[in-house]
């Protein structure tokens, strides 16, 4: 479930044991989410600047993966541009895009 209204989006999950959100220890601050043009690539330019895969969610054909960021104790999502419109449709419909990673320009 997200907030409405408008970024910035706060997502609420409640996450099943064994799921990338499991949280035996309790309710937790779990991911800050980026857009980006190619979620791969993306997850390649993080890995390569020493931020882990801690799940990818490619393999099972959804555009999503979390890399693993000590120093902050959380995660980086990276959710595909693609999946941006039908967002916006259901949380903050009419609402305008939001800025992306273009793993494109990086190089």
């Amino acid at each position: 479930m997200f907030t409405t209204g408008g970024p910035p989006f706060i997502e609420l999950i409640e996450g099943p044991p064994g799921s990338p959100w499991d949280a035996p220890e309790g309710a937790r601050f779990d991911h800050i989410g980026f857009w980006t043009s190619d979620v791969r690539e993306g997850s390649r330019r993080l890995e390569a600047e020493g931020l882990p895969v801690d799940f990818s969610g490619c393999p099972y054909g959804r555009p999503f993966a979390y890399h693993q960021v000590d120093s902050i104790g959380a995660r980086i999502e990276l959710v595909d541009l693609a999946r941006q419109a039908p967002f916006l449709d259901r949380w903050h419909p009419g609402g305008e895009a939001m800025p992306a990673v273009d793993e494109d320009t990086r190089g």
